[in-house]
């Protein structure tokens, strides 16, 4: 079986790594990459990393991932922030860029988390309005992520697939789907992945992000600091048996195992995308 095509003209294909700095030599040097993604926090457009630049010289997409837009925030966008994101992507030459269905700004205070939106026609407005007037600035298609939450907020009026769904329907915007984020939510809310999958237009999902996590007392937290589960492949598996997405990228931020786990990861992840 071959793995699926991308959905968008020189989007990502294959398996894929999280850049980060502290692991800028193991990713730049590790076999059976086909592409990265960096925080676009991290980047300056005028002065990429020295491994990033190596990485495009050979050919691998880099693709800018956004944490600080709060596309679903009350407040009024920061343009700046889109404006850095814009300008990253145009340095990688990335064929998109991404963020997530999250505010992380309110009262003029930074959370430094990413927060869940409220799922009502209200908020969802709110989250339309930003996503069109990010998409107007960037010269790049704009994917949205789902994230792994805490906790939902009350009242809500439509479900995470729905929500989903209709976001990318009245914006245009491509799914980054994380299958651990859709995880965290079957634990910490009840709620159910295959209803998520069974209402999301899986045909918009561009790639796919899988990372490891840990559940304390009752509750899933999404760490990127521990080893991909059982639980986050087999929803991988779910989803590839629906409808394969063309690409799914491996997220690690913290407790860096040697090069070798991340590998065997990789591995993982592929045998499940691309079985032979």
């Amino acid at each position: 079986m071959t793995a699926a095509r991308s959905v968008l003209p020189g989007g990502p294909e294959g398996v894929g790594i999280g850049w980060r700095r502290e692991i800028d030599l193991t990713v730049e040097r590790m076999a059976g990459v086909d592409f990265v993604e960096a925080v676009a926090e991290d980047l300056h457009a005028g002065a990429l990393p020295e491994s990033v630049s190596a990485l495009r010289a050979r050919g691998v997409p880099v693709l800018p991932h956004a944490v600080s837009l709060s596309l679903g925030g009350a407040e009024p966008l920061r343009h700046d922030r889109v404006e850095h994101l814009a300008a990253v992507a145009d340095a990688l030459d990335a064929p998109l860029a991404s963020d997530h269905v999250a505010f992380v700004r309110a009262g003029g205070l930074e959370s430094g988390h990413l927060l869940p939106v409220p799922r009502t026609r209200e908020a969802f407005g709110v989250l339309v309005d930003n996503v069109r007037a990010a998409q107007a600035t960037l010269g790049v298609p704009l994917a949205l992520e789902n994230i792994a939450p805490l906790l939902a907020w009350p009242d809500a009026e439509l479900s995470e697939g729905a929500f989903l769904a209709e976001l990318c329907e009245r914006t245009g915007a491509w799914l980054l789907l994380d299958v651990a984020n859709l995880h965290a939510s079957a634990v910490n809310l009840g709620q159910d992945p295959g209803q998520v999958l069974d209402e999301l237009p899986l045909e918009r999902v561009v790639y796919v992000h899988a990372a490891g996590g840990v559940e304390r007392d009752g509750v899933y937290h999404d760490t990127h600091a521990h080893p991909l589960t059982t639980d986050v492949l087999d929803l991988f598996a779910e989803l590839c048996a629906r409808h394969r997405p063309p690409a799914v990228l491996l997220e690690r931020d913290d407790r860096y195992p040697p090069d070798d786990e991340l590998a065997a990861e990789l591995a993982a992840l592929r045998s499940v995308h691309s079985p032979s």
